[in-house]
């Protein structure tokens, strides 16, 4: 007869697979480039579809430094050097001197990349309102809730390391 423990840890190893399986399409759909292009449209900016990640990184994690930029992104650093130059070039972010370590140079939205990043957030709403139609308010509230628990989950350490 299968102990509660058994039981129980069969249950969890099911879940992690089904878990990982939905994270697998979860990143795939963001990773498509044509839902990109489609942000792109829906929000009415004129932006390269490479550099749109690289903005919205930026207004949401800045000010950060391309290095810390590159490795969240899981991208090579020189690529998204030369992105994060482009988008100061056309004044959608700026660079400076990490206050805290001086050999960084950080990147941080301008005003006129905050415009076009709630241009994006008007168009991420609209479209995120075809995702969660047949949704209930409690439902939503509580992915919300999980899912930021979740992601908070991941920025720990792993147990046992230093």
């Amino acid at each position: 007869m299968p102990t509660k423990n058994n039981v129980q840890d069969a249950h969890i190893s099911a879940q992690m697979k089904a878990l990982h399986g939905a994270l697998i399409s979860v990143v795939s759909a963001m990773n498509r480039p044509r839902n990109d292009e489609k942000m792109i449209e829906e929000a009415g900016i004129r932006l390269e579809r490479a550099l749109f990640s690289v903005l919205v990184g930026i207004e949401r994690l800045g000010p950060i430094g391309v290095v810390e930029l590159a490795e969240r992104a899981g991208r090579d650093y020189t690529t998204v050097s030369r992105q994060v130059a482009k988008l100061e070039s056309l004044g959608l972010v700026k660079r400076r001197e990490s206050p805290v370590d001086r050999r960084v140079r950080e990147a941080l939205i301008s005003a006129k990349g905050k415009a076009m990043t709630d241009r994006i957030d008007a168009a991420r709403e609209r479209m995120g309102q075809a995702v969660f139609k047949d949704w209930d308010k409690d439902e939503i509230d509580d992915f919300v809730r999980l899912m930021r628990k979740f992601a908070d989950a991941l920025g720990e350490p792993p147990p046992g390391a230093g």
